[in-house]
């Protein structure tokens, strides 16, 4: 009898580290069918996103509220990025996005400055006001070889 209760005993422990392995392997990896009615897809379009890739973070002041889906280059040759939203952060129409480094030489995400604007946009709306990536090492090579005015 004793062994039939160890036997209970780990095998109870195994089923529940096995649980307990699908829930962080659900929580933090990428299931859109978990969070699909959580958020809803804005696009930016810009001339320029060095740097950004998916999975960056989208901020409002400082505060993470989406991540970029998607980064593809659209019919007219500007760089477009899918931003995936918290539903709870209403995006107004005005509102401007930039990409932005975290540090010196740290991680690209995308900035939301929020507008004022009472209407807001829905899923599938399109922010054209942005503000592209700065290219350092270009801004580095005109001042090293003396081109920058």
């Amino acid at each position: 009898m004793k062994k039939n209760s160890i036997e209970i005993s780990v095998g109870l422990f195994m089923v529940a580290g096995f649980l307990a392995f699908i829930y962080m392997a659900l929580t933090l990896g990428e299931v859109s069918f978990l969070t699909k009615g959580s958020t809803y897809t804005i696009d930016a379009q810009f001339n320029n996103v060095t740097g950004v890739k998916k999975g960056a973070s989208v901020q409002v002041a400082g505060v993470v509220v989406g991540e970029v889906s998607k980064v593809w280059l659209g019919d007219k040759g500007y760089a477009l990025l899918a931003l995936r939203i918290d539903k709870n952060v209403q995006v107004p129409i005005d509102s401007m996005a930039s990409v932005k480094t975290q540090g010196i030489i740290g991680d690209k995400f995308i900035q939301l400055e929020l507008g004022g604007d009472e209407k807001m946009f829905a899923n599938g709306g399109t922010i054209r006001d942005t503000e592209s990536a700065v290219d350092i090492e270009s801004i580095i090579s005109k001042f090293a070889f003396g081109s920058a005015k």
